[in-house]
């Protein structure tokens, strides 16, 4: 992909859509090389390749398979994957099956290094079966155990046990014990991907143990490394630093190669790992990192290996900027970012463009800084297809793993704002702050529903801040030494600084969410308005110059997991003052008001106990007044069905979508689910169903769930909750952060209906009225019953 390079000197507003534009056309990138950007030293060469041997040897002399090892070992992946392709066409059509079973486990390789795992493994299930019609146990083996390690690639670690498992036995069968030591390592590898650590460990000792019995060298020392990342992970540092010199004595023993690069820099990550641990030698170990990572360069120089030059000239860069050697630091990171271009590497390209940032803004080069990360962001958004996969399995959420990135350059843009002598000067770096967030948000909701088209069908022509001049819009950016607020009014953008730290706001915000879910206590009040005055008070100078009626809040991390409404000012609920929406994201929401006049509802519920969960006796007394304000099609108990929803959903123009039954919205978004009487509808199906409706000429304008909850305090399953909309292919949602009394939630939702009648008042506005009307009756004034409903996405 290209870099647009601007000159240090000039800062435009940049145009955030072309990175958007840009991500369709981008491929994707290696799967292992992407999550050694992640998990630093974790995953390197966590697997050996099921057909390799580390000789040219390998495969015939001049032949096809022969020509695409020469490119895959100097890291052109898609010049291999070409030529494989060519080889097992050729094979193919020759009718030689077992050139044709080898041309597929090559070709599989470059896939799954080029992050293409659906495809990988489409061409070993291929490459299984022609091996299941030959006697050779040893082809079979091999390829089996290539579809564990794509299926591993690919984030499905249950499928790749299942396969090492029945590869086992056939590598037995054929008396291959560099086979069986293969398959070990592989099966350590999906343990150690699921933080089974102590089996891990046991696994990656027998695997050496059964290496070096076969004498396979190259096989031996990717298992002695591997074993040391897991002593890492388990805190036994000192048998860490004992695998890892082992495994460096054994490298260097070992002809140069891709693979001899790679292991190279693993180790030298890993001593750099262990210095913080081991501080009687730390010194000695950053050393010693330092010079096993220039090892690694020139192996990687000698063998034509560009791509792990670059990692090796990059991560080295690392060790100087921790020890504040900025100029040598930007030397070597630029060699790195060359060669990365070079072989068109954005997995490692845009980590080494992120570190040259913070060396320039370590060194007050801000502007330059600010553009090294805006091209690091954006070379982010290209890496999500297999990054998704990768940060799931490792544990790691995309917050966790690059999050830091988009938060650095908001502080960027942000501080750099600070130092222009005019507000309106300093509108295009909030504006860019902003932006900055809002493509971090996007990429973290796709890696929560692990969908890269999560939000293709959300069309935004117009600017969220154009649609009303009553509307005001808080985004909140928590940074780790303050909160910055953005709040868009209809003269602009302004910014309030707030000092509070991540840490400290994320406390006051759990004890606020906890203190609104005791019934018996005032206490929320004292809370409430503690967090009132950090997030609104500073803005109500700002609010009272302009006739505002609705707080639209773009909540981040654990702000995500209280309801806005509930705040208090001291005299009154901030519900009270404004109608509220929550929405994800700016550049998620659709909006567009609510066409009243073609409204019919498909609703569906639960009266009864099914599932082991409880009745809902209210649903009916739910349902019934909906269906009188509204034409209404019904599916009640037995009839809600997931096949009769979804061919109601298929056959009935609904444009709301009312379904009241218990959901729940979890940190995995595979345990996130909306119960149906037969069975538990996940996301990707409920998306599937209403995904039905996106092509007809009036969408599904508003999907409401009237007892659904999200895992308490848990910003990643409040964000589950803030998605749903989108990722059903709904304009707006209507539901709930926890379950709420059934009769308090059917009247809540019954007056929702009545008032979003009136053509007058938007659908926030509709909710405020109802929720204000639910606190007039005495039994359900506690914030408890009344504050829990969020309108997600467009208020309109």
């Amino acid at each position: 992909m290209k870099n647009h390079i601007l000159p240090p000197d000039r800062f435009p507003v940049i145009s955030w859509n072309s990175v958007r534009r840009s991500r369709k056309h981008a491929r994707a990138a290696p799967i292992g090389i992407a999550l050694v950007a992640l998990c630093l030293p974790l995953l390197i060469a966590s697997s050996a390749p099921a057909h390799q041997t580390g000789a040219d040897s390998a495969f015939p002399h001049g032949s096809l398979l022969q020509e695409g090892h020469k490119a895959f070992t100097r890291g052109a992946f898609e010049q291999a994957a070409d030529i494989w392709q060519q080889a097992v066409r050729s094979s193919h059509e020759a009718g030689h099956v077992a050139e044709e079973i080898d041309a597929r486990l090559a070709l599989a390789q470059a896939y799954v290094s080029l992050g293409f795992h659906t495809r990988a493994a489409q061409v070993l299930d291929v490459a299984v079966v022609l091996a299941q019609g030959t006697k050779d146990r040893a082809r079979q083996a091999a390829a089996v155990e290539s579809l564990g390690q794509a299926y591993l690639a690919g984030g499905r670690p249950d499928a790749a046990l299942e396969a090492l498992h029945q590869a086992k036995p056939l590598a037995h069968d054929a008396g291959d014990l560099r086979r069986v030591a293969s398959i070990l390592h592989s099966v350590a590898s999906v343990q150690s991907a699921l933080k089974q650590d102590q089996e891990a460990s046991a696994s990656y000792a027998e695997a050496r143990r059964l290496a070096a019995s076969a004498q396979a060298d190259a096989l031996l020392a990717t298992s002695t490394i591997n074993g040391g990342k897991v002593a890492l992970r388990l805190g036994a540092w000192g048998e860490a630093q004992t695998l890892f010199d082992e495994a460096l004595k054994l490298v260097h023993g070992l002809p140069d190669s891709h693979d001899k690069a790679y292991d190279l820099i693993s180790i030298g990550l890993g001593f750099g790992q262990l210095q913080a641990h081991l501080p009687d030698t730390g010194r000695r170990l950053h050393l010693q990192a330092a010079e096993v990572l220039e090892a690694a360069g020139h192996v990687a120089t000698s063998v034509g290996d560009v791509r792990a030059a670059s990692y090796a000239l990059g991560h080295r860069g690392h060790l100087y900027e921790l020890d504040r050697r900025y100029d040598e630091t930007l030397l070597l990171t630029r060699l790195a970012i060359n060669y990365a271009q070079q072989v068109h590497a954005p997995e490692s390209l845009y980590q080494w463009e992120w570190q040259l940032g913070r060396v320039l803004k370590a060194q007050d080069k801000i502007d330059q800084a600010i553009l090294s990360y805006q091209r690091a962001a954006e070379l982010v958004q290209t890496l999500r297809p297999e990054m998704a996969a990768g940060t799931a399995l490792a544990g790691v959420s995309f917050r966790e793993a690059s999050g830091r990135l988009y938060f650095e350059l908001a502080d960027l843009l942000l501080r750099r704002s600070s130092a222009t002598a005019s507000r309106t000067e300093a509108q295009p770096y909030l504006i860019n702050a902003r932006e900055a967030i809002e493509l971090f948000k996007t990429a973290e909701l796709r890696d929560y529903f692990a969908d890269e088209c999560v939000d293709a069908f959300q069309h935004r022509p117009t600017k969220l801040e154009d649609v009303s001049r009553q509307a005001a819009i808080l985004y909140p950016i928590i940074l780790p030494d303050r909160t910055e607020l953005l709040v868009n009014l209809p003269d602009g953008m302004h910014r309030v600084t707030v000092a509070i730290k991540q840490e400290d706001l994320k406390e006051e915000v759990m004890a606020f969410r906890r203190a609104l879910q005791k019934e018996t206590t005032r206490e929320y009040l004292r809370k409430g308005q503690r967090l009132y005055d950090l997030l609104l008070r500073p803005l109500e100078p700002e609010f009272s110059k302009f006739d505002i009626n609705t707080l639209v809040v773009v909540p981040d991390g654990p702000l995500r997991t209280i309801p806005f409404s509930a705040l208090h000012d001291g005299k009154q609920f901030l519900i009270a003052k404004y109608a509220l929406a929550t929405t994800p994201g700016l550049n998620l929401t659709d909006p567009k008001p609510l066409g009243r006049e073609r409204i019919e509802v498909l609703s569906a519920g639960l009266t009864e106990g099914v599932q082991g969960f409880s009745p809902l006796p209210n649903t009916a007394g739910e349902l019934e007044p909906i269906g009188g304000l509204y034409k209404t099609h019904r599916l009640l108990n037995e009839e809600f069905r997931v096949l009769a929803f979804e061919q109601e959903m298929k056959t009935k123009p609904a444009t709301i979508l009312h379904i009241a039954s218990h959901g729940k919205f979890e940190r995995d978004v595979k345990n996130s689910f909306l119960l149906a009487f037969d069975e538990k509808l996940t996301m990707d199906r409920l998306s599937q169903i209403v995904g039905l409706s996106r092509f007809r000429d009036q969408p599904l304008e508003l999907l409401s769930l009237s007892a659904c909850q999200t895992a308490a305090g848990d910003d990643r399953a409040a964000l589950g909750l803030a998605g749903i909309a989108i990722k059903a292919g709904a304009r707006s949602a209507l539901a709930t952060l926890w379950f709420v009394n059934d009769e308090a939630s059917s009247a809540l939702v019954v007056e929702f209906y009545r008032q979003l009648k009136n053509s007058s008042l938007s659908k926030a506005q509709a909710l405020r009225q109802a929720q204000l009307t639910l606190m007039e009756n005495p039994d359900f004034q506690h914030p408890i019953y009344w504050a829990p409903f969020l309108l997600l996405n467009n208020w309109l």
